[in-house]
């Protein structure tokens, strides 16, 4: 899992430092996890999501966000070259994608969650909504858990259901934000059982015993897929798991504000108390001992393309791991080209 300097070949010091300010400014729930992940792994997390946050951000800058995902598109072309854009995301991305032989298909599935923002999709079924948090949360869980080193698919398919959760809780926390902006996440057949129009709430957004009845019905899908998702947490490397665990912990404990504010998020916004954090935290670093890997849940429908990329791009010819010494890298690389020669020479041959 070791990531030495020399191993960069396209980011510099300053281009990984860019990517740790990104993630410092934009996201410090997720900066703060990270003081807790392993120190190899550290670099190679913000190289990952500052370029999801720069997708994000480029999206939300105006303009057409069709031409802004088209650029997306290129610029994620581009790295899978080898030949990066002159940006420091895009260096560290292409560091990253090559030490740990990461699948386009995952990187590819959050940018389609990104167009799916664009063209304005509303999610009528809680396996609608799974499909969607797929896309921009558990793409993002699956590369997370390339370079940890797992593959397996049952791991997978556990970091799959804490991306969704996590999406869950972010969507019933956020009912009133994303009404006033004109989107209803909620299942729509939920809204309608519960009585309510969708396009009633973005009219006018109000809290009502209703509607606070669907979205605890989301937090307890959430919790569902949070229990779940244990088991893979339990399949990490021992060092990965703390920071991991209390990532899961972190945003069931946002449901649980949720659920104390009566689950009224159109006037309110959950926030997770500093100390209950740190208490949080420092539980879930001792409960990651003891989580059990043991399961037997199968994949979401909705992530089951994530799991099966992953088996797929090592069926192709794909590294499939992260190797824990360089020296082991090399290796396998090289059995890898001299397999693509034997193959081009039997080519050659037939011809």
């Amino acid at each position: 899992m070791r990531m030495n300097w020399f191993e960069w070949r396209y980011a510099s010091l300053d281009d990984r430092a860019h990517c740790r300010r990104t993630i410092r400014q934009g996201s410090r729930s997720f900066y703060a996890a990270s003081m807790i992940l392993p120190s190899d792994l550290r670099n190679p997390a913000y190289a990952v999501y500052a370029f999801c946050r720069m997708a994000d951000d480029n999206i939300d800058q105006g303009g057409s966000q069709s031409d802004a995902i088209a650029r997306l598109k290129q610029r994620l072309d581009a790295v899978y070259r080898h030949a990066p854009l002159d940006h420091p995301c895009d260096r560290a991305l292409t560091d990253v994608v090559l030490r740990f032989d990461l699948p386009r298909a995952l990187f590819d599935a959050l940018l389609e969650g990104l167009e799916w923002d664009d063209t304005g999709l509303s999610y009528e079924t809680i396996e609608d909504l799974e499909a969607y948090a797929a896309r921009v949360a558990s793409a993002v869980g699956a590369i997370m858990t390339c370079l940890m080193g797992r593959r397996a698919p049952a791991t997978l398919a556990r970091a799959c259901d804490l991306g969704v959760a996590m999406q869950l809780t972010n969507i019933a926390r956020d009912v009133g934000e994303d009404a006033r902006a004109g989107r209803v996440y909620l299942p729509h057949a939920w809204l309608r059982e519960a009585g309510i129009d969708p396009a009633d709430l973005i009219a006018d957004p109000k809290m009502s015993p209703a509607l606070a009845a669907v979205i605890g019905r989301v937090l307890d899908h959430a919790d569902l897929l949070y229990r779940r998702s244990a088991a893979g947490i339990a399949d990490l490397p021992a060092l990965c798991r703390p920071a991991i665990n209390a990532a899961r912990r972190l945003y069931a404990g946002i449901g649980d504000e949720i659920a104390a504010n009566g689950h009224d998020s159109v006037n309110l916004r959950a926030v997770v108390p500093t100390r209950r954090k740190i208490f949080i935290a420092l539980s879930s670093a001792v409960e990651a001992v003891f989580l059990d890997a043991r399961a037997e849940d199968p994949s979401l429908a909705a992530t089951r393309f994530l799991v099966e990329a992953v088996a797929n791009h090592a069926a192709k010819g794909g590294i499939g791991t992260a190797v824990d010494s360089r020296t082991e890298w090399v290796i396998l690389l090289f059995q890898r080209l001299e397999e693509r020669d034997r193959l081009r020479d039997a080519e050659t041959g037939a011809a």
